[in-house]
């Protein structure tokens, strides 16, 4: 099975890029992949993870558990998976800092508290001591951002971080990533299946379809003229969440089929089955990247051979 398929992209210094797609589209896949975490069964075959000029998929572990959590870091969509049950939230944070900060003790919890305070809780030293199931989702999301902030990373790949939050919670995340941009420069790449979030908190979106990028531009300009027909797709959906009220009948746009078998081998272009535009060429191979406007590509047969 092949789980992504001729990614190319980049993350620049202190951007926000969204990663937006359906569910199984491979955008944890490529996070997994940046981080040299994808799971003993998984093979890169060729391409490269270019940090500062260099392959980070030729740096053997230990060079890489260096760069993890000190340069790069990582916020899960499962928060209450990630930290440990039994270790108080504080000693969890301070396990950054010592693997990646010479410090003493006291001066491990005193940073800790800083952090804490940081991603906006008022009594931090109470957080320190107190147990992820003392915790509510909210204040367990923004202890696991303090985890991995805790050294400044470069860059920030935040995996759905506010997929199973209320809408205000939702909003004061965001503000706490947005604040975390704006002082220390970080470059985050938020992967999502939201477009609302793309277009509201991202500087650039880049589209995933079965394992590859469709579309990548200015998020503001993906979203005012979306160019791939699965791209239209996802904006119209978004456009009707935000306009249509609770107690609406209206029915929603959609996409019709279903996501294509990732064990099977196709020729042709991945969503082609599902595309209302499809032509004769699109079932007979797949198309290669344009770029219709600068700054901005699309993988589809409309805009290029």
């Amino acid at each position: 099975m092949r789980a992504l398929n001729g990614i190319r992209l980049e993350i620049r210094r202190s951007e926000i890029l969204g990663i937006l797609g359906e569910s199984g589209c491979g955008k944890s896949t490529l996070a997994h992949a940046i981080l040299g975490l994808l799971p003993a069964h998984a093979r890169i075959v060729a391409g490269e993870v270019l940090w500062h000029g260099r392959d980070l998929l030729r740096f053997p572990e230990s060079e890489l558990r260096t760069i993890r959590g000190r340069e790069i870091s990582w916020v899960s969509q499962q928060p209450a998976l990630s930290l440990n049950p039994v270790m108080c939230v504080g000693n969890q944070v301070g396990e950054v800092l010592r693997a990646h900060v010479p410090s003493t003790s006291t001066e491990r919890r005193e940073r800790v508290c800083e952090l804490l305070r940081e991603v906006g809780f008022e009594q931090p030293t109470t957080i320190y001591d107190a147990y992820p199931h003392q915790l509510s989702g909210g204040q367990r999301q923004r202890v696991v951002i303090a985890q991995s902030v805790a050294c400044r990373p470069a860059l920030l790949i935040a995996d759905e971080p506010t997929s199973k939050l209320d809408g205000l919670l939702r909003s004061e995340i965001v503000g706490l990533l947005s604040k975390l941009r704006e002082r220390h420069g970080t470059a985050i790449a938020i992967i999502t299946h939201d477009p609302t979030l793309c277009a509201t908190f991202a500087d650039r979106v880049a589209l995933m379809y079965a394992g590859r990028i469709v579309e990548l531009g200015n998020s503001a300009e993906v979203f005012a003229r979306p160019l791939h027909p699965y791209t239209r797709a996802l904006v119209a959906l978004a456009r009707s969440s935000m306009v249509a009220g609770p107690s609406t009948r209206e029915h929603f746009p959609r996409i019709e089929g279903e996501s294509p078998d990732p064990t099977a081998v196709s020729i042709g272009c991945s969503f082609e089955p599902r595309c209302a535009e499809r032509m004769e060429v699109c079932a007979l191979r797949c198309p290669e990247d344009v770029a219709p406007e600068p700054s901005r590509f699309v993988n589809c047969f409309k805009y290029g051979e």
